[in-house]
């Protein structure tokens, strides 16, 4: 069995891959502190009551908070015996590089990214990731990660606007029934939601007017259904597209190492 982890900025999502499907998935909050005995208990009390009894016998962690691998190096060598694959360090091989500019450190879920679009979907294709940030990813035909554009995230954003102006209000994001709001929230809603719309439209948009090429544009993240049905943004919606490529590329280092 394995064990796949990505570990982003505001959460980290473990799953058990049985070489065919996601057999169980859970989410906790991201904090680097967390030791690998808590990692275990947490872990093993999840299995336990989803009466789960497997073996992992592989992991592989793909995190964009460096601090947090360490001690889920730790709880893969003491727990359950084996050396983790780690997304973006040199002993994680990749089927295609990335181009990029020399110097430049591609962040691990971009990576991960790349690999499950390219294998589900084939080449030419932006993946929009909403995540604490928001990320466009650009797939050549070959599969290799080349480039790509970053904003704010939607929840950053809110979170942004309602701590820098002491009279805006937490507000939740959701569809508005007007564009035009008529009470406080429903002005943030509207600007956010369809701000975003403008963003990802505009965004994808430009990308394939310089590449000159068409191109699918795939979206991930739990947001993502939310923006999709005001307007035709994406031609897929993959809700586990990161953890599906942690599996292509644990399976491909398996097959060349």
């Amino acid at each position: 069995m394995l064990l796949a982890i990505d570990c982003g900025n505001t959460n980290t999502v473990f799953s058990i891959w049985d070489g065919e499907s996601f057999i169980a998935t859970w989410r906790t909050s991201t904090e680097w502190q967390r030791t690998a005995d808590q990692y275990y208990v947490w872990l093993s009390t999840l299995m336990a009551v989803q009466k789960l009894d497997v073996e992992i016998t592989e992991m592989i962690i793909s995190s964009t908070v460096p601090r947090v691998v360490f001690n889920l190096r730790v709880l893969s060598d003491r727990y359950f015996n084996c050396r983790p694959l780690v997304v973006g360090k040199p002993d994680c091989l990749l089927a295609q590089q990335p181009r990029v500019d020399e110097g430049t450190a591609v962040g691990p879920d971009r990576i991960v990214n790349a690999a499950g679009a390219y294998d589900r979907f084939g080449g030419n294709l932006i993946v929009v990731d909403f995540g604490t940030a928001t990320t466009f990813d650009v797939v050549d035909t070959d599969g290799a990660y080349v480039g790509g554009v970053i904003a704010p995230g939607v929840n950053l954003s809110l979170e942004a606007l309602h701590n820098a102006a002491a009279a805006l209000p937490h507000v939740d994001i959701t569809m508005p029934q007007r564009v035009v709001g008529t009470n406080t929230v429903a002005c943030m809603q509207s600007g956010v939601f369809w701000g975003y719309i403008g963003l990802v439209r505009e965004i994808c948009a430009r990308i394939k007017a310089e590449r000159d090429a068409p191109m699918k544009v795939i979206a991930t993240g739990g947001l993502a259904p939310l923006f999709q049905q005001a307007d035709n943004l994406f031609d897929s919606y993959d809700d586990d597209l990161t953890m599906h490529g942690l599996t292509v590329i644990n399976k491909y280092n398996k097959e060349n190492t």
